[in-house]
């Protein structure tokens, strides 16, 4: 892409930022999502930042927009960039009365997109992210410019052992102690990186998750979580016809990275992009290789 310097992915690491994991502050995007979109009820927070061809980037579970921030900045002097938070995560709003499931979220992604008077963007997705950006596109025709679908929720069988043992029993896990809540959360979230978390990385990612609220919700996202949403869109993936990259974490323990081949050769010309030393949290383990990765396959494609 003109104008994209050859180490613009160097961009996301080479300085310490406001996050743990946040570098360079030159595509700086602010930490709190300052825009807000009502939603059926929802409260969806939403930010964007830097001007170009669009990128939307859709985060996964028990994740929320923050773990992208570091390469939507560096990305952002190049790409306009969305972020933006699920209902029932991070920043938006967590109310037990509103469902928070795969289907309810393709639905959101659709009306944000029209929203921002976005036709057809990049859409990068990470873990059910990626779910949530084949459901909108293969179910309700939302037209994506290319998909870059990095560890994702998309072939069944998916979730951890703990993640189904939850589901199995949301009340008894919802009613534990705030101090065991936390125990167990933070052994749950350190499992997904493959070179393990710094603390206050750690720390930032069980915040959200603290709290009568935050606990409370977490258990709920869980328990609505279904491979039926899946299931319905699998035999579609065939189908898709827009430019897509798999890139996969090759010691992703949550989801391995056997079905990174399978996603692979079920999406007609699908790129396969393996990435040694590298967990779930592929954003957090290898950052440059990430934001590598991503900056070659969006400017290839504008």
């Amino acid at each position: 892409m003109p104008g994209v310097p050859e180490d613009a992915a160097a961009v996301s690491v080479t300085a310490a930022g406001a996050l743990p994991w946040t570098a360079n502050r030159s595509g700086s995007i602010s930490r709190v999502l300052s825009e807000e979109f009502s939603w059926r009820g929802r409260t969806v927070r939403w930010e964007r930042s830097g001007s170009g061809p669009d990128v939307v980037f859709c985060h996964g579970t028990p994740w929320s927009s923050e773990l992208w921030r570091p390469i939507a900045e560096a990305l952002a002097p190049f790409f306009t960039v969305h972020l933006w938070d699920m209902p029932g995560y991070g920043q938006s709003s967590k109310h037990p009365e509103h469902r928070v499931s795969l289907d309810l979220q393709g639905e959101l992604l659709v009306d944000l997109l029209s929203l921002w008077e976005v036709e057809s963007p990049h859409v990068v997705a990470h873990d059910f992210g990626g779910a949530v950006a084949l459901r909108a596109h293969l179910l309700h025709e939302q037209r994506f410019a290319s998909l870059a679908l990095v560890d994702v929720v998309a072939l069944r069988p998916w979730g951890s052992e703990f993640f189904r043992l939850v589901g199995d029993h949301p009340d008894v896990f919802s009613r534990l102690p705030s101090v065991v809540h936390q125990g167990a959360l933070r052994a749950y979230i350190g499992t997904a990186s493959h070179r393990g978390l710094a603390p206050a990385q750690l720390d930032a990612l069980v915040a959200p998750w603290t709290g009568a609220e935050g606990q409370a919700a977490f258990y709920r996202q869980i328990e609505q979580a279904d491979e039926a949403f899946t299931d319905e869109i699998e035999a579609r993936y065939p189908t898709i016809a827009v430019p897509t990259l798999v890139m996969w974490g090759v010691d992703d323990s949550w989801i391995p990275v056997d079905r990174a081949h399978r996603l692979g050769e079920l999406i007609p010309g699908a790129r396969l992009q393996l990435v040694a030393d590298a967990g779930h949290l592929i954003q957090l383990d290898q950052p440059e290789a990430v934001t590598a990765g991503l900056t070659s396959w969006l400017s290839a494609r504008v």
